[in-house]
């Protein structure tokens, strides 16, 4: 995310009394609430994961082990656990 200068969109004021607070560091300005939109709605890698995790809870009804499908997908074998452990409980919820 790119940054925008203060100058070219706040009065003098407000950067003045912001200035005394945080004298030239960088400052995040959360979104209003009504702004603010879920992980992932402005790609497409929200909805890989979630393809790839299935692929794993697959892989872990076949017969593959923790350890073959860290493996397979280059993560750790506690990853692989809680993703087979979510995936569970999204199939016993259904």
């Amino acid at each position: 995310m790119g940054y925008i200068r203060a100058e070219e969109i706040l009065p003098v004021e407000i950067i003045e009394l912001i200035q005394r607070y945080v004298d030239g560091a960088n400052i995040y300005i959360p979104r209003k609430q009504e702004h603010r939109q879920e992980w992932g709605a402005k790609t497409a890698y929200k909805c890989e994961l979630q393809t790839r995790n299935q692929l794993i809870y697959k892989g872990y009804l076949a017969g593959m082990t923790a350890s073959e499908l860290a493996k397979a997908y280059y993560l750790s074998e506690k990853s692989i656990q809680r993703i087979i452990r979510q995936q569970k409980m999204k199939c016993e919820l259904t």
